[in-house]
C-alpha cells in the first residue's frame, strides 16, 4: 500500500485527539495532567488523522514521548516506527540530547519497536498501572502493572 504521511504539529485552536491518544492511555484524565504542558504532532493520510504522539519537555535537553499511537486500523503497517523516527529527528534538530519514553510490562510490541529504535530500558516503576488506573489494564493475555522507561541519548 503506498501513502504519503504527513505529520504536523498540532495548532492551540485545534482539538486535541482524545480518541486517539486513549488507544495508548484509557485515561482521559492521566492525560490531562500532561496534554497542556506538552506539544502534539498529528499524523495524516489524505487528510485523515490517524495517528499522533506527544511531547513533554522534562527539563534543558531531555524531552518524553508521552503518548505515540497508530488508529488500530492503520497498526501493523510501519506507521509507528515512521513516527518515532520522526520524534528522533525533530529531536536531534532541536538540539536535545535525550528521549524518554515509559511503556507497559505487558507492551510487547512498543517494548520491541522502542529497542530497535536505539532506546535502553533505565529503570522501571513497580505498580505504576496498577497504582494510577482504576480499572486494570490488559495486553497480550498479561496484565500491566508496571511501567519500563526506556531512553534513548541523541
Amino acid at each position: 500500500m503506498s501513502y504519503t504521511l504527513d505529520i504536523q504539529e498540532l495548532q492551540q485552536d485545534e482539538k486535541i485527539p482524545y480518541d486517539l491518544l486513549q488507544i495508548a492511555d484509557p485515561s482521559k484524565t492521566n492525560i490531562d495532567r500532561y496534554i497542556f504542558d506538552s506539544t502534539i504532532y498529528t499524523a495524516s493520510i489524505k487528510g485523515r488523522m490517524i495517528g499522533c504522539y506527544v511531547l513533554y519537555p522534562m527539563n534543558e535537553g531531555d524531552i518524553e514521548i508521552k503518548n505515540i499511537v497508530v488508529e488500530e486500523t492503520h497498526q501493523g503497517r510501519g506507521i509507528g516506527t515512521l513516527l518515532l523516527h520522526d520524534v528522533i529527528a525533530k529531536s536531534k534538530l532541536g538540539g536535545l540530547k535525550k528521549l524518554i519514553i515509559g511503556t507497559g510490562n505487558s507492551s510487547v510490541g512498543q517494548l520491541y519497536l522502542y529497542q530497535k529504535a536505539g532506546f535502553r530500558i533505565t529503570h522501571i516503576i513497580p505498580n505504576f498501572f496498577s497504582d494510577n488506573y482504576e480499572q486494570p489494564i490488559f495486553e497480550n493475555g498479561i496484565e500491566c502493572r508496571d511501567m519500563i522507561v526506556l531512553t534513548k541519548h541523541l
